[in-house]
């Protein structure tokens, strides 16, 4: 499997540490202390995972080595749905008129862009479809509650689109060498540990602890894997992408791995936790630096619990 274009979408407005303070009393440095944020994107009122995704997509038209319309199925990611019937993926099949496509949600709390890409490479295994499009994005703004003091300062809003193909298409596709997913709902707290109850004060992290000591243990773990089971090592490896949840999750990360933090890319501290697009936005922003032949691990932790690692080879 290979992803032959990637594109992203940034809300741009910023709200600073500074606003929470006179919502539930944190200080800018204590919540920069605790989670490495500084600021976080935030869509407009008239925005929503569709429209972004739109933008997203239209952001990777110019690198996408064949007419969008031979794209045969098109996956939606995200756990923020702005309408949930019609999906991100209808919108984006309508407005660029991809008429022999299968559209489909998928969602998997911040693992769900992972889940995604492993849903297409079983698509093109059973030889149901050669060419995909998965959008990820996520509309926290949507759903969190600001007054909360545990979880209302971490989220941004953001979206990246990802156009894959069975076979090689051009010289400049890099190869999915591998995708793993995980669900974890027998692991600590499990389902408690982070929800999204619209009824019930929306985007909430009860167990943020748990959350933490989760994440430090399954991504790490999941990465080192992926590059065992394909032959290389941590030294072989070009750069690490983590879920963007918390910069004392890739601290506690880069010093199990023994990594240098150049290995290390992010965007946290600019644009909060966006999501389950977190991790793909990391790569989509990066993409103009990879170069032939660098290994980039991406690997995330969400609520539910799930987790996921992929192997890519530029």
């Amino acid at each position: 499997m290979y992803i032959n274009a990637t594109g992203f979408y940034v809300p741009e407005e910023r709200v600073p540490n500074q606003y929470f303070y006179n919502l539930n009393g944190l200080t800018s440095d204590w919540i920069e202390q605790r989670t490495g944020i500084k600021s976080r994107s935030k869509a407009k009122p008239e925005e929503n995972i569709n429209t972004m995704g739109l933008e997203a997509i239209r952001n990777a038209l110019s690198k996408l080595p064949y007419d969008i319309k031979d794209v045969d199925l098109i996956i939606s990611a995200s756990y923020s749905p702005y309408d949930t019937v019609a999906t991100g993926a209808h919108i984006a099949q309508k407005e660029f008129d991809i008429q022999n496509a299968k559209a489909l949600y998928l969602s998997s709390a911040c693992s769900s862009f992972l889940n995604a890409l492993e849903v297409v490479e079983g698509y093109f295994a059973m030889g149901k479809a050669l060419k995909a499009l998965v959008i990820s994005a996520d509309k926290n703004s949507a759903y969190s509650n600001e007054t909360d003091p545990k979880a209302g300062h971490l989220w941004g809003d953001a979206a990246a689109a990802f156009f894959l193909s069975k076979e090689k298409v051009a010289d400049t596709d890099a190869e999915v060498l591998e995708v793993y997913t995980q669900a974890l709902a027998c692991v600590g707290k499990g389902p408690e540990g982070v929800q999204l109850r619209p009824r019930d004060g929306g985007i909430m992290m009860p167990e943020g602890r748990d959350v933490f000591v989760q994440a430090c243990t399954y991504m790490p773990k999941n990465a080192l894997m992926l590059l065992e089971h394909n032959g290389y090592t941590l030294s072989d490896l070009s750069y690490f992408i983590g879920h963007q949840a918390n910069m004392r999750i890739m601290t506690n990360i880069s010093k199990q791995l023994n990594l240098p933090e150049e290995k290390f890319l992010h965007n946290i501290e600019e644009l909060g936790n966006t999501g389950s697009v977190s991790s793909a936005l990391v790569y989509a922003q990066n993409d103009y630096k990879f170069k032939k032949n660098d290994l980039i691990c991406i690997t995330v932790f969400g609520g539910g619990y799930s987790t996921g690692a992929c192997l890519i080879k530029y």
